[in-house]
């Protein structure tokens, strides 16, 4: 019987309820993304229309890439406030060697790589085996790159004009624009990444609990650095995005990028203290920002109206996921639920 117990701890949990145990912290992000798309199909016939909603999913291509990267150093307990600058130090390298001649083919996994090194060998070794503080690593990050990438490009765009960008903002395959590819080949490489390998559970490990990940033989200091790099990667794939899209390398930082991909990666479920979440939670994350933005110009509100929106709904939704997460909610219904019980019986006391 006890040889039993220990092959399965939970023997009353049936395979559903397993199921639910483990994606129910999706379910507030999930409820409020049917409920906003239910509103503005109702009241916007534009909305449901196959071009509308092909728009809402390729122009939020660069966020999504940029939040499945961000996922992991969040899941790893930290954040990086430095991807917009590093996104428009590798647009202006892959713009110029684009304009050198260098064939798309191979500046393409050049600045891949470059991001890479950047997110991993500067903030990565900074953070993870300096030990220094993620917030004054990536606030310097930003500063530095900005900088960099000021007096690299004269504070001038550069024009790019290229088959290989051109490809990925407007090019088709099987029928499906590329950048939604892009968007599902990332996603389930990082699906893949998160819950089948080794680095997975070690970043889970880490932001759990670095000491305790460290004492059970983890290299903590190699995983910080590659979820940094994962970053880096991501934010070199997004700036790719961005060029195809505009048709130019822009030095102009784009700040609102990583605040809205932690707003993502925070509405799907994960902890900003890290060891919780994933990035199943961040795609919807990003649906409900994607769907939100779309919705509120359709609905030609002002744009300082739907700042104050957005922010409201994202207080809204993280607070509610984390109650939910935290098994708070249900403590705060129970105590409703006790004090109501206490008021109706006062009168016969």
């Amino acid at each position: 019987m006890n040889d039993a117990l220990s092959r399965n701890p939970r023997p009353g949990r049936s395979p559903v309820g397993r199921i639910w145990h483990s994606g129910r912290h999706l379910l507030p992000v999930l409820t409020l993304l049917i409920l906003i798309f239910a509103i503005f199909a109702i009241t916007n016939p534009v909305f449901l229309s196959a071009g509308n909603l092909q728009l809402l999913l390729t122009s939020n291509a660069q966020l999504w890439v940029v939040a499945m990267g961000m996922t992991f150093v969040m899941l790893a307990g930290a954040v990086d406030l430095s991807v917009g600058a590093i996104m428009a130090f590798l647009a202006i390298m892959f713009g110029m060697l684009l304009n050198a001649g260098v064939s798309g083919g191979l500046a393409l996994p050049i600045t891949i790589a470059a991001g890479a090194l950047l997110g991993g060998g500067v903030n990565g070794v900074l953070i993870g085996r300096l030990g220094l503080s993620f917030l004054l690593v990536t606030l310097a990050s930003l500063t530095a790159f900005t900088g960099l990438v000021n007096l690299w490009s004269n504070t001038m765009a550069i024009p790019v004009q290229a088959s290989i960008t051109d490809s990925i903002a407007f090019g088709n395959f099987l029928g499906v624009n590329i950048s939604l590819w892009i968007m599902g080949v990332t996603f389930i490489l990082a699906q893949f990444l998160q819950s089948r390998t080794y680095f997975g559970r070690d970043v889970y490990a880490v932001g759990g609990n670095r000491q305790a990940a460290r004492l059970a033989g983890i290299n903590t200091e190699r995983t910080i650095v590659c979820v940094f790099a994962l970053t880096g990667f991501a934010a070199a794939l997004a700036a790719v995005i961005g060029i195809g899209r505009s048709g130019a390398a822009s030095p102009t930082i784009d700040n609102n990028v990583p605040l809205e991909a932690i707003a993502a990666v925070l509405l799907g479920g994960t902890r900003i203290s890290g060891g919780s979440g994933g990035v199943a939670g961040t795609a919807l994350g990003v649906l409900f920002l994607a769907t939100l933005g779309n919705g509120l110009s359709l609905s030609d509100i002002s744009s300082y109206w739907q700042q104050i929106v957005t922010g409201v709904i994202l207080v809204s939704a993280v607070l509610l996921n984390r109650l939910s997460a935290d098994g708070g909610l249900k403590r705060w219904l129970g105590h409703l639920r006790g004090h109501q019980a206490d008021s109706d019986a006062a009168p016969g006391t």
